[in-house]
C-alpha cells in the first residue's frame, strides 16, 4: 500500500537514462512549482512530486551568466565555439568559467535550500496554526454544544416538574368535579323529599290543615336547597372551565417537553461526535440554509411563559379547590342545619299531637265514661218516674173514690187534706224528675255529640300523626339526604 504526500517510484518502459551530472538550474524547478495546484482531497491519486522530480530532472542544465547583471542565454541560443584545433578538439569554456558556474551553482542550490527550509518552516506554522484554529475552533463549538445541551437539560428538569405538578393538580380538580357532581346529585334527593313532605302534609285534615313551624322550615329547606343546587352548579362549571385551562396548559408543557427532548437528543448526538465518528458526511452549502425560528432569549422566554401559564392555572386551581371545599362543607352544613331544624320540627310537631291525641283519647274515655252514667241516671229517672207516677195514681185514686162518700161524709178530714198535699207533691216531684229528665237527655246529647267531636278530631290527629310520623319522617330518616354529602366533604378531607 503507497501513501498518499510520499514520492512513488517511476515506472518506465525503456531503461531510464543515467542522471545528469549537474543539477538542473534553480529557475526551471522554481518555474515548475510555480504553477503546482495546491493540495486537494480529490488528487489523492496523482503522485506529483515524481512526476516534477523528473521532469525537472531531465532539462539540459544552462552555464550561469559571467556577471550578475547578465542573464544569460538559453542553451538553444548559446554560439558554439568553435576551435580550429586539429584533431578535432573544441574548447567552449575557460577555466575560470567552469569555476565561476560551479560557485553560481553553489550559491544558488544554497538560496534555494535555504528558500525551501523557510518554506517548510512557513508551511509547518501555517499547518500548526490550522490545526490550532481548526482544534480552537471545533472545542469552541462543543462547548458551546456542551452549554446548550445544559440549557436544554435545565429547562427540561423545569418543564419535568412543572408537568408533574400541573398533572397531580389537574387530578386533585378532577376528582375535585367528581364530588362536585356526586354533590349536586345528592341535593336531587333532599329537595324531592322536602316536596314531597309538603305534598303529603297538604293531605292533613280539619283543624289539623295548618301553617305550623314544620311547613314553615320545609318551605326554608326547599329555598336552600335550591339555592345550594345553583351554587354548586356555578362552581361545577367553573372548575370545568379551570380543567380546560389546566389541560391546555398541561399540552403546551408536554409538547414543549417533546421538543425539548428531541432537541436535546439531536443536540447531544452533535456534542459526541468527533472527528473520528461514523456517519459524517459533506453537505454543501449547508451553512447558507438559515432555518431557525427563534433566538436564545426568546427560545427561552417561550419555556418561560409556559412554565409561567402553568404556574398561574395551578395557582388559579389551586384557589378554586379550596373555594370549592369550603362550598362543599358550607352548603352541606347550611342543609344539614335546616334538615336537622325541620326534624326538630317535626318531632316537635309529632309530640304535640301525640299529646294531643292522648289527652283527646283520655276525654274521649271520661266522655264515653260520663255517658254511660247520664245513661244509667236517665234509666234511673225513668224508673222514678214510673214509680212516682204509680203512686200518683195511687193517690188520685184514693181521692176519686172518696168523691165518692155520701153527704156528710164528704168530710175534709186529715187523709183527705194529706191525700191532697201527697198528689201535689207526687206532682211537683214528677215535674222535678221530668225536668232533671230532659236535662239528662240535653246532657247525653252534648256528651253525645262532644264524643262525636272528639273521636273525629282523634281520627284527624291519627291522620296528621301518620302523615308526620309514618310518612315524611319515614322518608327522611331512609333516605341519607345531606349525611352522604358531609360523607363526601370528611372524604375529601381525609
Amino acid at each position: 500500500m503507497e501513501l498518499y504526500g510520499y514520492p512513488l517510484k517511476a515506472k518506465f518502459n525503456q531503461p531510464r537514462p543515467p542522471p545528469p551530472k549537474v543539477l538542473p538550474a534553480t529557475s526551471t524547478m522554481a518555474a515548475n512549482y510555480k504553477n503546482r495546484i495546491p493540495y486537494h482531497p480529490e488528487s489523492f491519486s496523482m503522485p506529483w512530486m515524481p512526476n516534477s522530480y523528473y521532469k525537472a530532472a531531465a532539462l539540459n542544465p544552462t552555464l550561469s551568466p559571467l556577471t550578475e547583471s547578465f542573464p544569460g542565454l538559453p542553451p538553444t541560443k548559446i554560439v558554439p565555439l568553435i576551435s580550429e584545433r586539429p584533431n578535432g578538439v573544441f574548447t567552449r569554456h575557460t577555466l575560470d568559467d567552469w569555476h565561476r558556474s560551479n560557485l553560481t551553482n553553489y550559491k544558488e542550490s544554497e538560496t534555494t535550500r535555504h528558500n525551501a527550509e523557510r518554506l517548510r518552516a512557513d508551511l509547518n506554522r501555517t499547518i500548526k496554526d490550522v490545526y490550532q484554529q481548526a482544534k480552537r475552533t471545533q472545542g469552541e463549538s462543543t462547548k458551546n454544544l456542551g452549554e446548550r445541551v445544559n440549557d436544554i437539560e435545565y429547562w427540561k428538569s423545569e418543564l419535568c416538574i412543572e408537568l408533574d405538578a400541573m398533572i397531580r393538580e389537574t387530578n386533585s380538580l378532577a376528582d375535585m368535579q367528581k364530588r362536585l357532581e356526586r354533590a349536586l346529585a345528592d341535593t336531587e334527593g333532599p329537595f324531592q323529599v322536602a316536596h314531597k313532605c309538603l305534598l303529603n302534609r297538604e293531605k292533613r285534615m280539619g283543624i289539623d290543615l295548618v301553617n305550623d313551624d314544620v311547613e314553615k322550615q320545609l318551605i326554608t329547606e326547599i329555598k336552600i336547597i335550591r339555592s345550594c343546587r345553583e351554587r354548586l352548579q356555578q362552581c361545577l362549571d367553573t372548575v370545568n372551565s379551570q380543567l380546560m385551562c389546566n389541560k391546555e396548559a398541561r399540552q403546551e408543557l408536554e409538547k414543549d417537553l417533546a421538543d425539548k427532548q428531541m432537541g436535546h437528543h439531536i443536540d447531544s448526538k452533535c456534542y459526541q461526535l468527533k472527528n473520528t465518528s461514523r456517519g459524517i458526511h459533506f453537505f454543501k452549502g449547508v451553512e447558507r440554509i438559515d432555518a431557525t425560528v427563534s433566538v436564545p432569549e426568546t427560545w427561552a422566554r417561550f419555556t418561560d411563559n409556559n412554565i409561567f401559564r402553568s404556574q398561574s392555572a395551578r395557582a388559579t386551581s389551586a384557589k378554586l379547590r379550596a373555594s370549592t371545599e369550603s362550598l362543599l362543607m358550607g352548603t352541606a352544613d347550611e342543609m344539614w342545619r335546616q334538615f336537622s331544624k325541620v326534624n326538630d320540627a317535626f318531632t316537635s310537631r309529632i309530640t304535640e299531637i301525640a299529646n294531643a291525641k292522648s289527652k283527646i283519647q283520655t276525654h274521649l274515655a271520661k266522655t264515653r265514661q260520663e255517658i254511660f252514667q247520664i245513661e244509667t241516671k236517665i234509666q234511673v229517672i225513668q224508673k222514678t218516674i214510673k214509680d212516682k207516677e204509680v203512686q200518683l195514681k195511687v193517690a188520685q185514686t184514693r181521692l176519686d173514690e172518696r168523691t165518692r162518700r155520701p153527704n156528710v161524709e164528704l168530710c175534709r178530714d186529715a187523709a183527705q187534706i194529706r191525700l191532697v198535699q201527697e198528689v201535689n207533691e207526687i206532682n211537683e216531684t214528677l215535674r222535678n224528675l221530668h225536668q232533671c229528665l230532659r236535662a239528662s237527655e240535653d246532657m247525653l246529647q252534648m256528651l253525645v255529640r262532644s264524643k262525636g267531636v272528639l273521636e273525629h278530631d282523634l281520627v284527624v290527629k291519627n291522620n296528621s300523626l301518620f302523615i308526620d310520623q309514618e310518612r315524611c319522617m319515614g322518608m327522611r330518616k331512609s333516605y341519607p339526604s345531606t349525611v352522604q354529602i358531609l360523607g363526601y366533604v370528611s372524604a375529601g378531607l381525609t
